[in-house]
């Protein structure tokens, strides 16, 4: 085998190609590490939003959007006074009536931007245990609570979504009592009012669902009673099944990701093999006379993977860093709700094994050109 430092000398030979080398395989990491966090991020959000111990309680027939959702407002009460088996708490059944509605929201009258808002009522936090108030307090009739990611969904700078702050909602004025976060949910996304309030802002008189959570009870018991309760005309879906076909919904994006992606990555591999095969070219006669002193063919090609993999993994170190500094922690928004890109232990494997990859796989086919010619003609050679 030649020496290990034989594959550092010939990098460090010209340095331009060695940064065009490296820089080649920073970016093809780079793109694939960030298809990576969007995939995860986006994933993540939606498996987690859902509870397998919530239930949604919706109109029959709309079940693939709650948006779309009408049930009569003595849904609630029926419910809460009908399906044994529910969680209490301090003897509050985890009963939430809530209306899901688009909405516009702005800063001032003349700058709108769209919304997701959820009307409900304090019992909401019995069924949705993961929000907290993280700062300000608990909305009053008047007021809104905002999650703590809406601003980036808004487009508004942080500050302007702050305790005591206004923000117009159906064109009325609304003081922001606090913040919540409810952690890897699109709820963080959203903004909270007062169900009644909602509703009169609306011009509402029918909830969108009412949401319940099971203590000792069954979903095979509040299915039951949808079904027994034609009257009410209600369809129950565990909460994380609703948010299962979200995701499947959203498939094809992450999937269209991912090709952007692969085609990005796949030109700056493209120019990382054009910089290889120069920088082999012209070594077609130093490698020929390796031979002729008795190195083999497998040993020389080896050598040459070894100069490539250090280089794609130089490129790999540096998109790590890059990921890490600048890529986690962003926000990324899309149609229902933000997440935040994180470079999870998946994602930063992922990026090793494709520098991995790129070195050992990239050296293959100009390190081949170089040992293919017959031994005297690649001795003639003028490289």
């Amino acid at each position: 085998m030649l020496p290990f430092g034989y594959a550092i000398r010939n990098l460090l030979r010209d340095p331009a190609r060695l940064a065009q080398a490296v820089l080649g395989s920073t970016l093809v990491v780079l793109m694939v590490m960030i298809a990576g966090a969007i995939n995860d991020g986006m994933v993540g959000v939606l498996s987690a939003s859902g509870s397998e111990k919530n239930i949604i309680l919706l109109g029959a027939g709309s079940e693939e959007s709650v948006l779309r959702s009408e049930i009569s407002e003595r849904a609630a009460g029926i419910v809460e006074s009908s399906i044994t088996g529910l969680e209490e708490v301090a003897g509050m059944r985890a009963v939430s009536p809530e209306i899901h509605q688009m909405t516009f929201v702005s800063l001032d009258p003349d700058d709108r931007k769209q919304a997701f808002i959820r009307g409900v009522t304090p019992e909401a936090l019995l069924v949705h245990q993961r929000v907290v108030v993280q700062s300000g307090q608990y909305m009053r009739p008047g007021q809104i609570m905002v999650g703590r990611l809406a601003w980036r969904r808004l487009d508004l700078p942080e500050e302007a979504l702050q305790p005591g702050k206004t923000l117009w909602v159906e064109g009325a004025e609304m003081e922001i009592a606090g913040i919540f976060s409810a952690p890897g949910t699109v709820m963080e996304s959203e903004i909270w009012m007062d169900m009644n309030d909602l509703r009169s802002l609306s011009l509402r008189d029918q909830l969108s669902c009412v949401v319940v959570r099971l203590g000792d009870g069954e979903f095979e018991d509040i299915d039951l009673f949808t079904k027994q309760r034609l009257d009410l005309e209600l369809a129950a879906l565990r909460e994380s099944d609703y948010f299962a076909k979200i995701a499947s919904f959203y498939a094809p994006i992450r999937g269209m990701t991912w090709i952007t992606a692969m085609l990005i990555a796949t030109g700056a591999l493209l120019g990382g093999l054009n910089t290889l095969y120069a920088a082999f070219a012209p070594r077609i006669r130093e490698i020929a006379t390796l031979q002729a002193i008795g190195y083999g063919r497998r040993s020389i090609l080896f050598s040459l993977m070894q100069e490539s993999t250090i280089a794609a993994l130089c490129g790999t170190l540096i998109a790590s860093f890059a990921a890490i500094w600048v890529l986690d922690g962003i926000v990324v928004s899309f149609s229902i709700g933000s997440f935040m890109l994180r470079v999870s232990p998946l994602v930063a494997l992922t990026g090793l094994l494709t520098g991995l990859g790129l070195g050992l796989v990239g050296a293959i086919p100009p390190g081949l050109r170089c040992l293919l010619p017959p031994l005297p003609s690649a001795l003639r050679s003028a490289g």
